[in-house]
């Protein structure tokens, strides 16, 4: 399905959402805000490409489900990326909602790099498609 000029406006606008979040994760030295911010980077990069297809869920889960479903199964993207966002989603959880939770350096850093290859990753199927629809 060829999209749209508002689906492909919400991809936009939702990839710069991830390139924000990313930023942030990048320049803040709190490391549970990095945390925060790396996931959502892989968050808005998953909705990103969902927008072409014209799927949304109100639900994080929702959007992991159709994500694993509809672009690792089919082999669009690796199925360590389903790993990538399933720690980040965990990461996050934990340190926005237990007590007392901390979380390493080089967790951080691991899940930081891990949002920007997916992103990368994100940026690269978008702009193939939008190029070969």
């Amino acid at each position: 399905m060829q999209p749209d000029e508002t689906a492909l406006s919400l991809m936009s606008f939702r990839l710069q959402q991830a390139r924000n979040s990313l930023e942030s994760a990048l320049d803040t030295k709190d490391l549970q805000t990095a945390a925060n911010r790396s996931y959502y980077s892989i968050f808005y990069a998953m909705r990103a490409i969902q927008a072409l297809d014209r799927f949304d869920s109100k639900k994080h889960s929702g959007v992991i489900a159709n994500f694993r479903q509809n672009y690792i199964k089919t082999g669009i993207f690796p199925v360590a990326f389903s790993d990538i966002v399933g720690n980040a989603f965990k990461v996050r959880i934990e340190s926005d909602y237990e007590d007392f939770y901390l979380i390493s350096k080089a967790e951080v850093a691991a899940q930081v790099k891990n949002a920007e290859t997916f992103l990368a990753a994100v940026e690269k199927y978008v702009g193939e498609r939008i190029k070969h629809p």
